[in-house]
């Protein structure tokens, strides 16, 4: 059967997308190939002419995940989101409903710190250019203190995500996010105060 001009290279970025919400839905080690490949509505054997590993598939899903939420965070740069609206996009209603379109690292974080050496580096990669754009946020001169003080609040950011998701009880979820936007913007106060 022959394929148009670029299917291969379509049916990999489909394999890429469903994977990435697939493991951060269900948890790296929990997303099998098997299930991936069929919700991708394609076979299993489908998956060798793509990828050489999981592992293989782990890396380019999480860069992945992690590109789309830096060029969500790019564009509100780009439209002028100060620091609060930042926080307040990443620590809000929609984003604790939604672990398979959101963050991979509220979703993967402590996945993600045992999987092989080069998919922590590619994780690495991403982080830095996330932590970049939110410390441009920043007010702060000192590009360093700023790197800093953004990786701070973003861990925050993290953590309380998780948190909240990990609430059965809605209003108390919500209180959680709250809190944490709150901290968050005590933590930027406090640097330049």
């Amino acid at each position: 059967m022959r394929f148009e001009k670029g299917h291969k290279a379509a049916t990999r970025r489909h394999i890429i997308d469903v994977a990435s919400k697939c493991m951060r839905r269900d948890g790296i080690s929990a997303a099998g190939i098997a299930g991936i490949m069929g919700e991708a509505g394609l076979t299993k054997g489908a998956f060798s002419p793509h990828f050489e590993s999981k592992e293989a598939l782990v890396r380019e899903a999480l860069a992945s995940a992690l590109s789309d939420q830096q060029h969500r965070l790019d564009e509100d740069y780009r439209r002028g989101l100060d620091l609060e609206g930042a926080v307040r996009r990443y620590l809000n209603r929609a984003h604790l409903q939604d672990p398979t379109g959101g963050c991979p690292s509220a979703a993967l974080l402590p996945e993600i710190a045992r999987q092989p050496l080069s998919t922590r580096k590619d994780y690495e990669e991403g982080l830095r250019s996330y932590v970049a754009t939110l410390a441009a946020l920043l007010p702060d001169a000192d590009a360093e203190a700023s790197r800093r003080r953004a990786t701070a609040i973003f861990g925050l950011m993290v953590g309380t995500l998780q948190l909240a998701r990990a609430m059965p009880n809605a209003t108390q979820a919500e209180q959680i996010l709250e809190g944490g936007v709150e901290a968050a913007l005590h933590l930027a106060r406090f640097a330049f105060s």
